[in-house]
């Protein structure tokens, strides 16, 4: 396989894994640029930022495309406000929790009593309880487990 093809297949694993089309994938990638430090690691801070994926870290969502079809019916509070867009990015000191109206649901049921083996990764935490989880800090390139190698992703913009 030629260079840019391997290229090719990097990126579309990237965009496959966090659930992104090609346009959105591309303003990812141009943001990622814009911001100052490298710019494969920023592209991966802000994939792993999306508010579905957060929710797939805290364990709320067995994978990220129920973690998004979840954020995409409502069920979630950012900041105490409903929020259903799955690619609004987190800050640092949110808090995601989950709805009133969703803790009668019977997943909600199912997930208090499975939720206690969860671990997060360390920019997040969960308290087990209230079935709540705050951004402690923004995600760095340690934090991240990759899977894809994001060099390529650059390279293959780059052209």
């Amino acid at each position: 396989m030629s260079d840019r093809g391997l290229q090719l297949r990097e990126k579309q694993k990237a965009r496959y894994t966090y659930g992104v089309l090609e346009r959105q994938f591309r303003k990812f990638f141009a943001e990622a640029e814009r911001i100052s430090g490298v710019t494969g690691e920023n592209l991966l801070v802000l994939l792993e930022r999306r508010l579905d994926n957060v929710v797939y870290r805290l364990g709320f969502a067995s994978s990220r495309p129920q973690a998004r079809q979840l954020v995409r019916h409502g069920h979630f509070l950012l900041n105490g406000r409903k929020t259903d867009i799955p690619s609004c990015l987190v800050k640092s000191g949110d808090a995601i929790a989950w709805r009133d109206r969703s803790t009668q649901s019977e997943y909600y049921k199912t997930l208090v009593q499975e939720i206690e083996d969860q671990t997060v990764p360390g920019w997040l935490t969960l308290d087990k309880q209230q079935l709540a989880g705050r951004v402690l800090a923004l995600p760095t390139s340690d934090d991240i487990e990759v899977k894809f190698d994001e060099k390529a992703i650059v390279e293959y913009y780059s052209r």
